[in-house]
């Protein structure tokens, strides 16, 4: 059966090649009910936009990438559906890919990318300004996510990652009311990781200077943060509030507490950062501070989507503050 085109389509429907073309891309100028009679000739057709040609001609793909450190957890989960959610309503598609084997993986993953996509989102630990101008072509729109590149030639939307773990740790000294707090950190070397931990050594010479600083080493992962909880129960004196830099290793540690026979937050008190959706729903459910992940991915596709649109970089670092939500496992409200 020979394959339909838009010309066919047209004929179906009575109007011009343009009317179709404007109601199957969705830019307007056609009646409602052109529409409905423009899709339904589709329908009938089975036409396919040879969207291949259409790039050709318009030098645009509609499809937007994204490179993230990794694919694995809620916290990307819920990252990617604020940028799908977002990209689909302006009509776009999303193109995701991984560099968790570091700045090789990085690289290959992101030039793969090059030619498919009209523009990037970018949230890696690896990535600096070197990495970029390398990797990326200078013109292509792009907007880096949780980045500690500021100032450049790349709009940046950060999460206040560093006030976030300062709040928290605020909040178990002075109104839990515990001595001291250690803090289970993330990856060495990854950004969110070193802001929250700088956030919790502030606050605990603000509020305990006279404790020791107390950080067991993570991964960001539940394993790390069960291997850590193990850790801490196998010492002589155990802590009596800890701090997760992550959501997903304090999945892990509250297993292991409770594994051990420990009640928390009576005998030892819990707290993460992300505010996963999971987070809630545990048992007891988790103190954490709040990122609203999806709107991070939201925003820097709406960010990306002005550049799109024609429109010269901002060059700017927006960050979206975050909240301490306390709930069971710390210990007071």
């Amino acid at each position: 059966m020979k394959k339909a085109t838009i010309k066919d389509v047209a004929r179906v429907a009575q109007v011009s090649v343009a009317s179709v073309s404007r109601a199957l891309n969705r830019q307007g100028g056609v009646t409602a009910e052109t529409v409905e009679r423009i899709r339904a000739a589709a329908r009938q057709l089975r036409y396919i936009p040879d969207n291949a040609a259409r790039s050709l001609i318009t030098r645009r793909t509609h499809t937007v990438g994204a490179l993230l450190p990794d694919l694995y957890g809620e916290f990307f989960s819920e990252l990617i559906r604020g940028i799908d959610l977002a990209a689909r309503a302006r009509g776009l598609q999303l193109l995701v890919s991984s560099s968790h084997d570091g700045l090789e993986d990085a690289s290959a993953a992101m030039r793969a990318m090059l030619g498919r996509v009209d523009g990037m989102l970018i949230l890696s630990p690896w990535v600096d300004q070197a990495f970029l101008e390398a990797n990326l072509p200078g013109d292509l729109p792009t907007v880096l996510m949780n980045s500690p590149v500021e100032g450049g030639e790349h709009d940046v939307i950060n999460i206040d990652n560093r006030g976030g773990a300062h709040a928290m740790t605020e909040h178990l000294l002075r109104k839990a009311g515990h001595p001291t707090v250690t803090f289970i950190a993330g990856p060495a070397g990854n950004y969110d990781s070193v802001q929250r931990e700088l956030g919790y050594r502030q606050a605990m010479a603000e509020f305990a200077p006279k404790a020791a600083v107390d950080v067991v080493a993570g991964s960001f992962t539940e394993e790390s943060g069960y291997h850590a909880g193990r850790e801490l129960l196998a010492r002589k004196q155990r802590p009596r509030a800890v701090f997760a830099a992550n959501d997903m290793m304090a999945v892990g540690c509250l297993y292991a507490f409770k594994e051990a026979g420990l009640q928390v937050p009576q005998d030892i008190a819990l707290a993460g950062f992300d505010d996963i959706p999971i987070a809630r729903y545990l048992t007891p459910s988790l103190s954490t501070v709040s990122v609203h992940i999806a709107e991070l991915g939201r925003n820097a596709l709406e960010r990306l989507a002005v550049q799109l649109d024609g429109h010269e970089r901002s060059h700017t670092t927006d960050t979206l503050g975050c909240a301490v939500v306390i709930r069971h496992t710390c210990g007071a409200s």
